[in-house]
């Protein structure tokens, strides 16, 4: 047992702890420090049957209402090196990291793998979770474990990469595994050597430089490609992209691409196509719209903000409006990225 007692926080605000910048409250709140100070907490809320959610830096989560039980929160903070050589780096990161730390980190090491991801808000322990991704990398491209405790029975247990499903915007943490573990640090394996992903549109331009460009080029080009499209969180609430990108089967597309020539897309397999949800709810013409307090972002209609203290009702509405549309108009069902809670 730890010599100083557990810290918590009774009644205790979440409007620090979702990008939206919504009002919630959780009955209670704790940060832990170390591996040892959650199996603890575990132990004790196990015993008391206190509902349980663990969060991240709140860049994917809509609180619709206050939280009856016990918030935990990550404070495990490191970035250690566990092996390398001329070819690559393995690090192992501490869940509590800001995920664009770990980033700027890498780059200024000029490790790469990570430079796609900058500027994603958010923390380390997440980015296993939600795999998360943009401009051509996912984040299970650099995974090698992902180190959890088990919630019920407080053990320890390390995940290879190839145990976590990973899937767009997915994994086995966000379904038959969800909240049944907590992740407490990611390994990942990263390249000693230029290795960069330049296919995205305004990243292509970093190809006519001389040479391959360095992983803080391209995180440089990353950061000011999202400042471009996205709003701050600090000055105008979001949880970031909303919606999912749509895989539709080809047929699909082909009737779309019928009567919209120029509709972006991406092959996946034969048998499916990916259609930027951006670009659907454009057509609809949803972006600046406002329905209440929240709004669809001007410069990109992927983005729900809240514009003027806007409710989770607000916000959901809004969502649900913008998928009515978007079935009706085009026949595709969008989904959420951001959790309801």
């Amino acid at each position: 047992m730890r010599d100083m007692p557990i810290a918590i926080s009774h009644n205790y605000s979440l409007r620090e702890h979702n990008t939206f910048g919504l009002e919630a409250k959780a009955r209670q709140f704790i940060d832990y420090n170390s591996v040892e100070e959650l199996v603890e907490i575990l132990s004790i809320l196990r015993d008391s049957g206190e509902p349980i959610l663990h969060i991240g830096g709140g860049s994917n989560l809509l609180f619709t209402r206050d939280f009856e039980g016990t918030i935990l929160h990550s404070c495990i903070k490191f970035i250690e090196e566990v092996s390398h050589d001329d070819q690559e780096v393995v690090v192992r990161v501490g869940s509590g990291v800001k995920w664009d730390e770990f980033c700027a980190e890498m780059a200024r090491r000029n490790y790469y793998g990570s430079e796609n991801l900058s500027y994603i808000p958010g923390e380390v322990g997440a980015s296993a979770i939600q795999n998360i991704g943009a401009y051509g990398v996912e984040v299970e491209s650099i995974i090698q474990q992902v180190e959890t405790i088990e919630v019920l029975s407080g053990e320890p247990r390390v995940f290879d990469k190839s145990e976590c499903e990973y899937g767009y915007r997915d994994s086995i943490f966000k379904n038959r595994l969800q909240g049944k573990y907590i992740v407490t640090a990611v390994v990942y394996r990263l390249s000693t050597v230029p290795v960069v992903h330049l296919d995205y549109g305004p990243l292509q331009q970093l190809r006519s430089h001389e040479g391959v460009p360095t992983a803080q080029e391209v995180r440089d080009a990353v950061i000011a490609i999202r400042q471009s499209k996205l709003p701050e969180p600090d000055e105008l609430g979001s949880a970031g992209s909303f919606f999912k990108n749509p895989v539709v089967p080809v047929e699909v597309f082909r009737q779309i691409a019928a009567s919209y020539t120029d509709v972006p897309h991406y092959v996946i397999s034969e048998d499916e196509i990916k259609i930027p949800a951006a670009w659907l709810i454009d057509q609809c013409g949803w972006k600046g719209k406002r329905h209440g307090g929240a709004a669809v972002y001007e410069k990109q209609p992927l983005i729900l903000v809240n514009k003027d203290h806007a409710t989770p009702a607000d916000i959901m509405e809004l969502a649900t409006l913008i998928e009515q549309s978007v079935l009706e108009k085009f026949n595709i069902q969008l989904s959420p990225e951001v959790n309801y809670i």
